[in-house]
């Protein structure tokens, strides 16, 4: 959005309205098979910086990347060293940095990082307080470790964000066939008890990519939305 209306119609847009950004999202993709693609990654990473900084975004929302063919021990490496990167340019900046675990079915060529314990590990080697983790349920749920690395997040002061939606099990698209809260099979309440318990006290931020939803009347999908809200989450 900010690139597309600029960045100052951006700024107008948000101080208009009296809504709190919340992020920016989404960059990352930091695994490349070249080096110099791997610092155009870097550079886009540093614009998405400076955007969250000027449009007062709490952070930016890493989705680390991956490259097909790439062993995914090489993949997550070359994580580690951009995000090892571009840390402290968002320090200087004043934006954290939240690395979203995506689900193993996008480990081939959209994120190396597929669960929260490999977000905890970039974590634990960077010790950084502008370094933490974004827990969306969609990519997550099914993880059985999740209650304990929520946890552990906890302790480190890492959890940064919680994204809401559900997952149908007969989805038509992996990517915009997202369920509205209680279309799907996602224990949403549950995950939600787990990161308040540990301490997470920040915005649930409802992300429901859907061709099906965004088709319809928008009025009527936002009260949906609200009453899906406040009976599942």
């Amino acid at each position: 959005v900010i690139e597309a209306v600029g960045t100052d119609e951006a700024v107008r847009i948000v101080r208009g309205s009296g809504l709190k950004v919340p992020a920016v999202v989404r960059s990352g993709f930091f695994p490349a098979s070249e080096s110099p693609r791997r610092q155009v990654a870097l550079d886009d990473n540093r614009r998405a910086i400076d955007q969250a900084a000027v449009i007062g975004a709490d952070m930016v929302v890493l989705v680390c990347g991956a490259v097909p063919g790439m062993p995914l021990v090489e993949a997550r490496a070359q994580i580690a060293d951009g995000i090892a990167t571009v840390l402290p340019y968002a320090t200087a900046n004043k934006v954290k940095l939240a690395i979203e675990p995506l689900h193993p079915m996008y480990a081939a060529d959209r994120s190396a990082i597929n669960r929260m314990a490999e977000a905890r590990m970039i974590c634990e080697q960077l010790r950084s307080k502008w370094l933490g983790i974004a827990v969306d349920v969609y990519h997550v749920w099914w993880d059985p470790d999740l209650e304990r690395e929520i946890r552990l997040a906890g302790e480190m002061d890492t959890l940064f964000a919680f994204h809401v939606c559900d997952w149908k099990p007969d989805t038509a698209d992996l990517l915009n066939d997202r369920g509205l809260m209680g279309e799907g099979c996602i224990d949403i309440k549950t995950i939600r008890s787990w990161v308040e318990r540990a301490g997470f006290n920040g915005l649930c931020e409802v992300e429901i990519f859907s061709h099906k939803h965004w088709a319809r009347d928008q009025d009527e999908y936002l009260k949906d939305t609200l009453k899906a809200f406040e009976e599942r989450v």
